[in-house]
């Protein structure tokens, strides 16, 4: 079992960052690739970057926020962190952190098994 607990999320302008973290216990942090997706309201989860436990961390992005966010991982605290910088209001979502072992590049919501409460971010335009 993966325990996940975001925290970072709140309300910013449009053009400005957040950092949002999510903290996990449990099984062995190192083994897991940690992603990020959202939800806005109405929408279905999409995914947003994810780093792999494999290759020393390689991180990946959707089209949407490649440039803008970055995606990180600390093993010691086992945490990952996601930088949200140049935030638009369609950025406005439930983020969600999440962790698989799966190999390579997992996408989709149903490659992760395990998953955190959520934290929402609101981009004022």
């Amino acid at each position: 079992q993966v325990q996940l607990v975001e925290s970072g999320g709140g309300l910013v302008q449009a053009g400005g960052s957040l950092r949002l973290s999510c903290a996990a216990s449990g099984r062995t942090f190192s083994s897991y690739t940690m992603g990020w997706f959202r939800q806005a309201p109405g929408k279905d989860r999409e995914f947003v970057a994810a780093v792999t436990w494999t290759g020393g961390g390689v991180p990946f992005y959707a089209d949407s926020v490649k440039g803008r966010f970055t995606i990180s991982r600390d093993n010691a605290k086992s945490t990952v962190y996601l930088q949200m910088n140049s935030l638009k209001p369609e950025d406005t979502a439930d983020y969600y952190c999440a962790a698989t072992g799966r190999f390579g590049w997992p996408r989709r919501a149903d490659e992760y098994g395990y998953w955190g409460q959520g934290t929402q971010v609101t981009v004022s335009s």
